[in-house]
């Protein structure tokens, strides 16, 4: 959920890291802090100090930019490298149920930061569809391309009019987007521009904001079950109404459906391909597949965005594009996002061949974690942290990041989703990972996997529960373009995390196994696991014939006791990755490298799975799971 952050602590940790302000988690090895206040890894005999993140653009280079005067807007960011072009046109809220941008016939081009908006001059007359020269009021759609055409920000904006001049109104930038969906009410979450106090209308019942904010999350409740509500957002003066549906009763076993993707990382292309993290064209497209078909929410399971960045206003910037694209489906319908490597946030060290990246500390301000956790609205009923576990080197400080909101659980009817994080604590370079510590990629660790375990085992004695699914970013089993990684590395058992400069005790195809054992063996009510990072659609029938161990493999091996399903749908639009052979090839079907959205229909105990194109509409398969 979001967290405001104090001015204070952002501006000093982004410009530098002293002793006095921060420490080194115990968990990492061979790092220090300089007495320039310089993070340093000693490697090899060498001291390499961290990158300084260069941000180029942040979201206040845009949000903060507007003002007005007699003739209509004028745009004025404070980043005057700011050279590209605008687009821009009125948003005819009430027009459409998904309510976008009709960008107008001319562009403006912005230099050092500024341009102006001549809205009485360009939206009179025929070009006035909303109806502002009567109200007196309108909202502005733009977007920020750079000076090479690259898309950079999609924004929103409000203004008045007086009869003589204009002026910024109170917005809603970002929103309403439904979430927490439960049978007696939801969370509606929003961001204005300035601050302020907010309310929600429900049934005749206002909620209103505890206190003036920018970002808001109104909690609804007392609503009756499987039914349809109007909601109206009450903003200064200003009003938007939409809809969303309450979930039905737990166990009532009404038939449903539901969506799943994941990896919309930026695409090739051009243009939506890569708005500015993620790929806008193919994200559209799928949450209005969801949409026409019925879906009741929407799962999203990682690599949302571009990443790998070294800050976290960076990261905001590309959360925000993410979020405008899926808002107006979202005002309907909830996407419920899960973490993957590419949500990493890092201190990166660079010299002489040497490339190691860590998750970014302090971890309560700065890390991956705490970033996607402030940007999204997810349940807080899982684990706490790694601290506490048998690894943590200091049960007396805080040396790990937090797990809240980016591993849960929900339910909805007879289906329970669990949602888990293999990119926690991460650390990119798999490399040197014996050397700065920290979390491989693909891993579930000590703390989570316990969690894990007790949540399947509370599930099952659920008798309103017919359906587990569990996601995942990465794959137990990859097949195209992961097999070196994910929860396998070519069957290489050796490969795990390390904390406080000692690897833990069980390698990474041990702790798949452990995973799988859960899953599957100790659990009858658990379909199948959704994954992505392999960006394509395939599904995996796991029996207890199929190979899952490379040839003259030493270890413990675990026999699969039932039929399982890994279902792995990484092709919400980042650039494709083709098939690859594993032990358990033979047993993988419908591989396609073809965007897909997958729709599962669930009715009373049978689960029937339909794959869609959303760019094309064409079907990619049918099948029944249970």
């Amino acid at each position: 959920m979001y967290r405001l952050l104090s001015i204070t602590f952002s501006i000093l940790f982004f410009i530098t890291l002293t002793k006095a302000q921060v420490e080194v988690p115990k968990s990492y090895s061979n790092l220090s802090i300089n007495d320039k206040g310089e993070l340093v890894l000693h490697i090899n005999d060498k001291d390499i100090v961290a990158e300084k993140a260069k941000i180029k653009y942040q979201l206040s280079d845009f949000t903060d930019a507007w003002k007005a005067n007699s003739e209509g807007l004028i745009f004025e960011s404070s980043n005057q490298k700011l050279n590209g072009n605008m687009y821009f046109g009125l948003i005819p809220y009430g027009d459409s149920k998904y309510p976008q941008p009709v960008f107008f016939k001319r562009t403006k081009q912005l230099v050092k930061g500024k341009t102006e908006i001549k809205i009485a001059e360009l939206f009179k007359g025929k070009y006035d569809m909303i109806g502002w020269e009567k109200s007196g009021k309108g909202v502005l759609g733009y977007r920020i391309l750079s000076s090479k055409g690259k898309i950079i920000y999609d924004g929103i904006i409000g203004f008045k009019y007086n009869g003589k001049t204009f002026d910024v109104d109170l917005t809603l930038i970002e929103g309403p987007m439904v979430n927490l969906l439960k049978s007696d009410g939801a969370v509606i979450s929003f961001t204005t521009n300035t601050e302020a106090l907010c309310s929600i209308l429900v049934d005749g019942k206002e909620f209103k904001d505890q206190k003036a904010s920018k970002k808001h999350e109104i909690q609804i409740s007392g609503l009756q079950a499987d039914t349809e509500y109007k909601y109206t957002v009450k903003y200064g003066d200003n009003q938007q109404t939409y809809a969303f549906r309450t979930a039905p009763q737990q166990g009532s076993r009404k038939a449903f459906t539901f969506a799943y993707a994941s990896d919309s990382r930026g695409g090739n292309g051009g243009g939506e391909r890569n708005i500015y993290g993620h790929n806008g064209y193919i994200v559209k497209k799928i949450m209005a597949l969801a949409s026409a078909n019925n879906s009741r929410f929407v799962q999203f399971t990682g690599d949302l965005v571009d990443g790998y960045t070294l800050s976290t206003q960076e990261m905001d910037l590309e959360y925000a594009n993410f979020k405008t694209t899926v808002s107006p489906f979202a005002h309907y319908i909830p996407l419920i996002a899960g973490m993957g490597n590419h949500e990493v946030i890092m201190h990166t060290f660079k010299a002489d061949g040497i490339w190691a990246s860590i998750n970014k500390f302090p971890f309560n301000t700065e890390s991956a974690e705490q970033c996607f956790a402030k940007n999204f609205v997810n349940p807080e009923n899982g684990p706490i942290s790694e601290d506490g576990s048998k690894y943590d080197p200091d049960k007396k400080t805080t040396d790990f990041p937090s797990y809240k909101e980016t591993v849960y659980y929900y339910t909805y009817d007879n289906m329970a989703m669990i949602v888990l994080n293999s990119n926690y604590f991460y650390a990119p370079s798999t490399k040197f990972v014996n050397t700065t510590s920290g979390n491989i990629h693909g891993y579930l660790m000590d703390n989570q996997i316990k969690w894990f375990k007790k949540t399947i085992e509370k599930l099952e004695k659920n008798d309103k529960i017919d359906h587990i699914f569990v996601t995942v970013h990465t794959p137990a089993f990859p097949n195209g373009g992961h097999v070196s990684s994910d929860m396998y590395y070519d069957g290489d058992n050796s490969k795990r995390p390390y904390i406080a400069g000692k690897p833990v005790d069980k390698g990474i195809i041990e702790r798949r196994d452990e995973f799988l054992n859960i899953m599957i063996n100790q659990s009858k009510k658990t379909l199948a696991l959704l994954t992505g990072d392999e960006h394509n659609f395939n599904k995996l029938k796991l029996t207890p014939e199929t190979p899952i161990y490379p040839e003259n493999y030493k270890g413990k091996k675990l026999k699969i006791k039932r039929t399982f399903w890994q279902i792995n749908n990484g092709a919400a639009g980042a650039p494709y990755y083709a098939q690859e052979q594993t032990p358990w090839t033979k047993d993988v079907s419908g591989f396609t490298t073809q965007n897909a959205l997958c729709l599962f229909y669930i009715e009373g105990k049978s689960v029937k799975m339909k794959v869609l194109n959303p760019d094309t509409l064409e079907e990619i398969e049918e099948i029944v799971l249970r």
